[in-house]
């Protein structure tokens, strides 16, 4: 994947920050011609797009007709790299969402998302319902709509970012324009 390939040749790490794209999506979800009504954009063409892009790293991808709330799943997500063994958590979500159409603004569906990459589902309910995550959550979002973040993924270095899917020579003149240094072997 991109983002390996330049973790491996640049000195760079990767933080997940949590981006609410469409924070007013109901629990239900909305079929992707909701989504974007009055867009005119041709769906069967973007997600013929997205297949293409997906498959270019590696990534699987179903055929999406719905779109969910992602708030609890960014604050599942928030939590769980806090945990041993939690960073699965976002390859397991990404799975979910895009792969089978889980709508993963729904509790009991995080529940076991967060057991398949090894987590407690106990702990998991309890910090759903409390709500432990939703200020990081919140200070992500903040920071995203400070940089003027409007697409996912975003890749961001500083006060810098390209928004969208890019190709790696991209985000390799992204991260040399910044000034990042490459890693020596």
């Amino acid at each position: 994947m991109r983002v390996a390939r330049l973790q491996s040749a640049f000195d760079i790490g990767v933080a997940y920050r949590h981006f609410p794209l469409h924070p007013g999506t109901p629990e239900a979800g909305l079929t992707l011609e909701e989504l974007f009504a009055g867009r005119n954009i041709d769906l069967p063409a973007a997600q013929e797009q997205m297949s293409r892009l997906m498959a270019q790293e590696g990534l699987p991808y179903g055929q999406r007709t719905m779109t969910y709330n992602s708030r609890l799943a960014q604050e599942l997500a928030a939590w769980a790299v806090t945990q041993a063994g939690g960073d699965g958590i976002h390859d397991a979500l990404f799975r979910a969402y895009f792969v089978e159409q889980v709508n993963i603004a729904k509790i009991d569906n995080l529940l076991a998302i967060a057991e398949r990459v090894g987590l407690s589902a106990a702990d998991a309910k309890e910090v759903l319902e409390e709500r432990r995550f939703r200020p990081a959550v919140d200070a992500d979002g903040r920071r995203s709509r400070e940089l003027g973040l409007s697409g996912a993924p975003t890749f961001v270095v500083g006060e810098r970012g390209v928004v969208g899917a890019q190709s790696y020579e991209q985000l390799e003149e992204f991260v040399i324009s910044v000034g990042v240094q490459r890693r020596e072997n």
